[in-house]
Formats: structure tokens, C-alpha cells, sequence
């Protein structure tokens, strides 16, 4: 144990601290020189102007790599992926048929969805294709076929979920309209021997008996080949991405159903993971009150 006469006092120990900090006797700042301290910095600044310059090259070499139209490298899933407007929170339907306030919004956000579809857009903006064929537009070498042109999607081919007959989707008559599309990937052929893509919708095992009728639009629910490849979002500005209406006509009121649809081709894998409830497939609640 230290004798008492051994203790430093509290001014020995600030004394000593400020003669680490600044000892005036050998110039010394925080226990070194100004050479060692010049050395110090100027390692550090050699070290750290050397990693900025490996960072520089590294993201100059990767960008070369990289192109503006297409992904260099695309680790796709085998089945896309597919989702509803309007989606409702949680992907819930749920309104009052008698209740206008409850399904405004989703009126409301099916219109503002299908407003680029509008027949004028469409003529001004995209080409008129032949249908049930791939719509391919190949470069020509080192030459850019770019603007990539797309074809059109005019809302009409939605029936009575166009919005036009309808202004209101069915919504306050208890037939809901609800709009199926397929997400987007670049250079998707989703057809195999000339046969397009379609779109199957039904309750789910459990709520089977809820749903009696429903039908889709354009017919057969089908997402036509002259809509693929599609070539990014830069080099085709104007794609009009297609779509599916399922209009629900008869379902029993006030009871949760729950619905799923699913893309049904010979070239993309069918839906196998419960994991993944948006690959090839989507599902949600649809819930139509009556008082």
C-alpha cells in the first residue's frame, strides 16, 4: 500500500497534464515533436489520398462495364413478379357498396392509373402492332435502336372496367373492377409457341363458395405478346405496360374473401414458393359491405 508521502497532490497531476499537453522545456505537443508530428500527418495524408484514388478507379473501371439501355448483368427470377391497383392497404379491398366515401378513393386511383391508357395518349405517343407476335426491335450492331417505340394500350380493351362506360368501376353496384399487372422485366419473353400469357383469378380454397361470377378483361385475361420484350425504361420512354381487369360480378356481401390470381404460361415457371406470394401470382382481401 503507498505511503501517504507517496500520493501526488492534485496539482502535481495538473501540472503534469499540462506539460504533456505543451512541454515548453523540448517543444513537445502531446508528447511529440513538430517533425514527428509533420511526419505523422503527412503518412496519414499519403495513406488516405491513396485509398480515395483506388475508390476512383475501382467505380471508373466498373462504370465502363455498365451500359445506359441494359443491365450487364440481370439475376432475374424465374417467375415475375405481379400486383394490383387499386391495393388498398395491405392489399385489402374493403369498402361499403352504399357508402360512397369508402370506395371514392379506390375510383378515385383507378383513375388516375389508367390515365395515361386515355385513347389520345396512345395514338400520340405509341405504335399500332400486330397483335399475338413479339414486338422484337433489335440493334443493329454498335448502332442504337433507340427510342425503342411501344405498343398501344387503350383502356377501351378493358371493357366495363375501362372506366368510360362505367365512370365508377362497378364499385357502388357490388362489382368491383380490379386491375392485374405483370412487373416489368427487361428482355421477358413470357409466351411460348405463339401463345400469350394469361391471367386466372378465383377465391382461395377456403373462401371458394364466396365468389360465384367474375370475368376479365381484354378477353381471356390475356397479357398479349406484341407488349414483350420490353427494353428499359430509358431506351422505351413510352411503354404502355399491359394489363388484366378482373371484374368481380357476383360475390356473397359482408364476408372476407380472399382472391388470387395467377399468370398462367408455357414459358414462366409457375408460382411454387409460399415464401414469394408475389411471384407469378398475387393475392388479396376483397370485402364488399351491404347494409
Amino acid at each position: 500500500m503507498a505511503k501517504d508521502s507517496e500520493k501526488k497532490t492534485c496539482g502535481q497531476v495538473m501540472s503534469e497534464w499540462k506539460e504533456f499537453f505543451w512541454n515548453p522545456r523540448t517543444h513537445e505537443l502531446l508528447g511529440r515533436t513538430a517533425s514527428s508530428w509533420g511526419l505523422i500527418l503527412l503518412f496519414y495524408l499519403i495513406f488516405y489520398i491513396f485509398l480515395a484514388g483506388m475508390f476512383v478507379l475501382t467505380m471508373y473501371v466498373m462504370l465502363l462495364t455498365l451500359d445506359d439501355y441494359k443491365p450487364t448483368y440481370q439475376d432475374r427470377l424465374a417467375t415475375p413478379g405481379m400486383m394490383i391497383r387499386p391495393k388498398g392497404n395491405a392489399l385489402e379491398i374493403s369498402y361499403n357498396s352504399e357508402d360512397t366515401e369508402s370506395w371514392d378513393l379506390y375510383v378515385q386511383a383507378l383513375d388516375n392509373f389508367l390515365a395515361p391508357y386515355n385513347e389520345s395518349q396512345q395514338i400520340m405517343n405509341n405504335k399500332d402492332c400486330t397483335p399475338d407476335t413479339y414486338f422484337i426491335q433489335e440493334d443493329a450492331g454498335e448502332i442504337r435502336n433507340n427510342p425503342k417505340r411501344s405498343c398501344q394500350f387503350n383502356r377501351t380493351m378493358l371493357g366495363n372496367c375501362s372506366g368510360i362506360n362505367d365512370r365508377y368501376y362497378g364499385y357502388p353496384d357490388g362489382q368491383p373492377c380490379v386491375l392485374i399487372k405483370l412487373n416489368r422485366v427487361i428482355g421477358m419473353l413470357p409466351g411460348k409457341d405463339d401463345q400469350s400469357p394469361y391471367v386466372t383469378c378465383g377465391a382461395k380454397k377456403e373462401d371458394s363458395s364466396l365468389i360465384h361470377e367474375l370475368t376479365l378483361f381484354p378477353k381471356g385475361g390475356m397479357f398479349n405478346l406484341m407488349y414483350f420484350p420490353y427494353y428499359g425504361k430509358k431506351a422505351q420512354v413510352n411503354y404502355s405496360q399491359p394489363l388484366v381487369a378482373v371484374k368481380f360480378l357476383n360475390v356473397t356481401y359482408n364476408a372476407d374473401i380472399n382472391v388470387e390470381c395467377k399468370i398462367n404460361s408455357l414459358a414462366v415457371a409457375s408460382p411454387t414458393s409460399e415464401r414469394d406470394k408475389f411471384a407469378g401470382r398475387v393475392s388479396f382481401k376483397l370485402r364488399i359491405n351491404k347494409n
